[in-house]
């Protein structure tokens, strides 16, 4: 079998940090190699020609992750034309959504890894990067009267929650009790 051309080489770890991204999210940071790299379409094998190490993927899945995030709340300002308050307003509908708590693959990577950043998953460079997004997307969050970190905070807690409740009444009751606290927030400071 011939070599791989640096093009495709390229192409295929994006494709593995992309699926190490979303399984991160969905499953936690133990998902093996094994299963990344099937999930990427690639053998076992591709995976140490192309990382050093699983914490090294860690650390470019973790910050893949958090610059998906960052284009996501730059696209959201500009569906709403700067506007951050509508921009906010709509980050926290869609957020405190069934859809969002029933997608951790596709969704934020402050809930979704915060536990396994927690007990040192990856290294350094990870936690690096997971501090640094949470500082940003606090920043994004904050207003004129209104707390970036505790409105992060607010958010946070309640996809986690309804996230580990999901299945019963209290999942829903969640999600829609942290909406109507944000929103009743949000409309006070202006």
């Amino acid at each position: 079998m011939g070599r791989v051309s640096q093009a495709q080489a390229e192409e295929n770890r994006r494709r593995v940090v992309d699926a190490a991204s979303r399984l991160f999210r969905e499953q936690g940071m133990q998902v093996s190699v094994v299963d990344l790299m099937k999930a990427a379409g690639l053998t076992h094998g591709a995976f140490y020609k192309q990382f050093a190490s699983k914490e090294a993927l860690v650390d470019e899945a973790t910050a893949h992750a958090f610059a998906e995030l960052a284009q996501r709340h730059s696209a959201g300002l500009e569906r709403h034309d700067g506007q951050r308050a509508a921009a906010q307003q709509a980050l926290i509908d869609t957020y405190l959504s069934v859809e969002h708590r029933d997608a951790p693959a596709d969704g934020c990577p402050v809930a979704a890894l915060a536990t396994d950043i927690a007990r040192a998953g990856g290294g350094r460079e990870a936690r690096r990067v997971y501090a640094e997004g949470v500082a940003d997307f606090a920043d994004f969050l904050a207003g004129d009267e209104q707390d970036g970190i505790v409105r992060l905070c607010t958010l946070f807690g309640a996809l986690v929650l309804s996230r580990a409740t999901k299945g019963s009444p209290l999942s829903g009751e969640i999600l829609a009790a942290a909406h109507a606290a944000l929103t009743a927030q949000a409309d006070q400071g202006q």
